[in-house]
């Protein structure tokens, strides 16, 4: 058998976890899939997957090659966009990633404009608030905030953002608004973990960085939770600038104890640097840098 179809195979039953699944994506019929998974195993002697009778999982062998198997059908897809041309049309599957906020604020509108133009290419969108590693999830591309400690991707930079203190009007007129980061030990803390882990938030002081323990009323793991809290007058909370940027310009939401914010964290596209970039990725790419940095909130 044909040693890319064998990857291909493999690659999709690995990211179904299902042999079943994986023939419906690939229209093969299931005796196809599993016969190429067999015969694939059989050349390499390893076992690759581990089948249950509800699950199929990736042995430590079938880990590692997962991850060579995507970077070989990667390169194989983009040395046949280079043959094609560099004005070869965007066609195929993107898979792309973002924090959860930030994808529906920002990366949902490039994406339905990206189709719009592109009729030819279909997305597939994470939106998690975590570090994602684009190579062992399979994903084109991402936008990342903060500094990227992974050199093997191409980051363009496309804006910054801070962390911010922030509560409704009603709260600030009710309690008063905290003139140094000590007089949040007097106020009602809403804390969102993915913004700041523990109950510890860090401000500046000049070139000091000071650290506040609080104990906040209420815990949330995510930032919608910390926001809406925020919005209904409960108390103050930290989020990221551009996450409250709409609220702040309406006066809904006001911003405390500015002077003594954490320098800015930037706000990057990456991708994975190829010998020769797709026409998807690049088009995305170009698009979704285009976009974010015409927008004033992430300035």
């Amino acid at each position: 058998m044909d040693r890319f179809h064998l990857m291909t195979v493999f690659v999709a039953v690995a990211e179904e976890e299902s042999f079943a699944a994986a023939a419906r994506r690939l229209r093969l019929s299931p005796p196809a899939v599993t016969r190429a998974v067999a015969f694939l195993e059989e050349r390499l002697g390893v076992r690759l997957l581990t089948r249950t009778t509800r699950l199929v999982r990736t042995t430590d062998a079938g880990v590692r090659y997962l991850g060579d198997a995507r970077r070989i059908l990667l390169e194989a897809d983009e040395a046949d966009d280079a043959a094609a041309g560099i004005n070869a049309t965007p066609r195929g599957h993107l898979a792309i990633t973002a924090p959860v906020l930030f994808g529906k604020i920002y990366v949902i509108p490039v994406i339905t404009a990206y189709q719009t133009t592109f009729k030819e290419t279909t997305v597939s969108a994470l939106f998690v608030d975590r570090v994602v590693n684009l190579m062992d999830e399979g994903l084109d591309v991402g936008i990342r905030i903060g500094v990227l400690p992974d050199s093997s991707l191409r980051a363009i930079r496309v804006g910054q953002v801070r962390r911010v203190v922030c509560a409704s009007p009603a709260y600030l007129k009710k309690y008063g608004n905290p003139q140094t980061p000590a007089d949040l030990a007097h106020h009602q803390i809403i804390a969102a973990t993915s913004v700041s882990t523990g109950s510890e938030w860090t401000f500046t002081r000049g070139t000091e960085k000071v650290g506040i323990k609080l104990l906040p009323r209420i815990l949330v793991n995510t930032n919608d939770g910390a926001f809406e809290a925020a919005r209904s007058g409960f108390g103050l909370t930290r989020l990221l600038s551009y996450q409250v940027a709409s609220e702040v310009a309406t006066g809904t939401l006001e911003v405390v104890l500015a002077e003594f914010d954490e320098a800015s964290m930037p706000i990057q596209v990456i991708h994975r640097e190829g010998r020769h970039g797709s026409a998807k990725v690049r088009s995305f790419v170009d698009l979704a840098v285009e976009r974010l940095r015409a927008d004033t909130a992430l300035q």
